[in-house]
C-alpha cells in the first residue's frame, strides 16, 4: 500500500483570546495525492462553559461547522478553490475565538481513517 503525505491542523476554540486557554473542537485534514479535504468538529459545551460561563455556544458551533462546510462542494466562498487553496486559508492564522493550531504533517494510507484516529486522539476527551 502507498502511504501518501498529508497535513493536519487542529481546530480550537480560544473563547477568551487574552487568556490563552483554549480546547481543542476538530480537525483539519489535507492530502494533496488523494484529492482529499475533510474536517471533523465537536464541541463539548461544559468544558467551553468552563473556560467562559457566558460564551455563546451556538454561535461558536456555527462558526465550527463552517470549516466543514467549507471543506464539501456546497456553495460558498470557497467553491471553486483548489483544495490546498482552502486548506491554506481555513488554516491562516487568526485572532478570532475559533481558530487553527499549527500545521503538521504525517504519512498514511488512509486519509478518513487518519483523520477519524487523529480526532480521536486530540479532540475527544
Amino acid at each position: 500500500m502507498t502511504r501518501d503525505v498529508y497535513e493536519y491542523a487542529v481546530i480550537r476554540v480560544v473563547p477568551k483570546v487574552e487568556r490563552g486557554e483554549l480546547i481543542n473542537a476538530g480537525v483539519l485534514l489535507y492530502c494533496q495525492p488523494r484529492d482529499y479535504l475533510c474536517a471533523r468538529v465537536g464541541l463539548d459545551p461544559v468544558r467551553l462553559r468552563a473556560l467562559d460561563p457566558h460564551a455563546d455556544v451556538d454561535a461558536v458551533c456555527r462558526a465550527l461547522e463552517a470549516y466543514e462546510l467549507a471543506c464539501g462542494e456546497r456553495s460558498g466562498p470557497l467553491t471553486g478553490e483548489p483544495l490546498g487553496g482552502r486548506f491554506r486559508w481555513l488554516t491562516a492564522p487568526r485572532s478570532t475565538i475559533v481558530q487553527t493550531g499549527p500545521v503538521h504533517a504525517g504519512l498514511t494510507t488512509d486519509p478518513d481513517t487518519e483523520l477519524a484516529r487523529l480526532f480521536d486522539k486530540l479532540v475527544r476527551v
